[in-house]
């Protein structure tokens, strides 16, 4: 229980409070928990759509009021890995210059386009679904995010030089935690768009495959992992998830 505790107060707003002390071994089953914190976002996601859609609100405006949400009740830190990350992946400096950009507590150009982008593409794939009754698709692929992050933390990485989170959480997924998930979330993709089994599978795997890509680069760029290319990882993995999922949606 602890796990899930710490997982829902590190991942929400949500006042659920975590344990006492937190190490790597309470740090190893909170990031083993983050699907279930994205299940329960994502059903939330897919819920508010669906209300804000019955309550006549265009699905374009709903899927801009969606993500807000995700992003408020997310304290907006995974935005704010993904705008650090992208700044640092555009600094073109050594690995201590980047990791020093993304420490900076602000956002340069890279970072900004990065978060308009991805905000303005979850909010128009969210309408999208949501005019073609692919509502499973929007839960499934805010949980897919969650998943990224804990393939992100697989053995094998090591955490970037001064990084307290990472330090926490690098390389403590083990593949009989790791794989279980991705086989739920393809699971869960063959049921997410009705009449095309394959489309589900192919979004929850192009984003796996794309956040994995991701967090590879980054490791090797800034000499390790830290918690700005774990906000990275589930951003992009969600926003691919969701751009797949709407193909053929018109």
């Amino acid at each position: 229980m602890n796990g899930i505790r710490l997982a829902f107060s590190w991942l929400t707003v949500l006042p659920v409070s975590g344990p006492d002390e937190v190490d790597r071994a309470v740090a190893t089953r909170a990031i083993a928990m983050a699907p279930i914190v994205g299940i329960v976002l994502g059903a939330a996601a897919a819920g508010l759509m669906w209300v804000l859609g019955t309550a006549g609100t265009s699905f374009a405006l709903a899927g801009l009021i969606v993500v807000a949400a995700l992003a408020l009740i997310t304290r907006g830190m995974h935005l704010d890995g993904l705008a650090d990350t992208f700044d640092g992946l555009g600094s073109y400096g050594p690995p201590e210059r980047a990791r020093e950009i993304m420490k900076s507590g602000g956002a340069g150009p890279f970072g900004v386009a990065a978060v308009i982008f991805a905000v303005a593409v979850q909010a128009f794939s969210c309408a999208a679904l949501a005019g073609s009754g692919r509502w499973l698709a929007i839960a499934a692929a805010v949980a897919v995010g969650r998943v990224a992050v804990v393939l992100a933390c697989r053995r094998g990485y090591e955490p970037a030089p001064g990084s307290g989170f990472g330090t926490l959480v690098a390389g403590t997924q083990s593949p009989r935690i790791a794989l279980p998930w991705v086989v739920i979330a393809l699971a869960a993709g063959f049921f997410a768009v009705p009449g095309r089994w394959w489309l589900g599978i192919l979004a929850a795997a192009a984003g796996l495959i794309a956040a994995g890509i991701l967090v590879r680069h980054c490791v090797n760029r800034f000499g390790g992992l830290n918690g700005d290319v774990l906000g990275a990882a589930l951003e992009v993995s969600t926003t691919l998830a969701l751009v797949v999922a709407t193909f053929g949606s018109r």
